[in-house]
């Protein structure tokens, strides 16, 4: 089986964004990586992939992900990617991923994830515009995330 790692895992995003004609700027990248891992933490138990969050001003973001891509700034990202090979269950997950939250914009994204407590126990108290590399913690992640499903 094919290693996910947080690359494949953008890749995949920007494959679909670029297929379906909705441009994918590196803010809405990273909310939707970070969904992608939160959820399957909820649903499984464990890491989709081998990736840290930390709680940024403007949401989760994982570090290395963020470097990749910050040549972009707040513009799409129009970087060619090949389709990642990834297991049919992550595929799977990824396109679900996409139809709860593939319609928000970066903006919609960034405004949920501060609603949310992974997010807003990370920053602690924290200013809104101040600076932190905190780490959302995964059981943080996995907690609130499977309490959602349950209800």
């Amino acid at each position: 089986m094919p290693a996910v790692t947080v690359n494949k895992v953008a890749d995949w995003f920007i494959r679909f964004a670029h297929e379906v004609g909705d441009p994918i700027t590196n803010l809405r990248l990273q909310k939707l990586v970070y969904y992608a891992q939160a959820w399957f933490l909820a649903l499984h138990g464990r890491r989709l992939m081998p990736a840290e969050f930390q709680a940024w001003v403007h949401g989760p973001v994982c570090h290395p992900l963020y470097q990749r891509f910050r040549g972009y700034a707040w513009n799409p990202i129009v970087e060619p990617v090949d389709a990642p090979a990834l297991p049919a269950e992550v595929e799977t997950h990824l396109r679900e991923i996409m139809e709860v939250y593939g319609g928000y914009s970066a903006w919609d994204l960034e405004r949920l994830t501060h609603a949310e407590a992974p997010w807003q126990a990370a920053r602690g108290d924290l200013p809104p515009d101040a600076p932190s590399t905190a780490v959302i913690a995964d059981e943080e992640m996995r907690r609130f995330y499977a309490a959602r499903l349950a209800a």
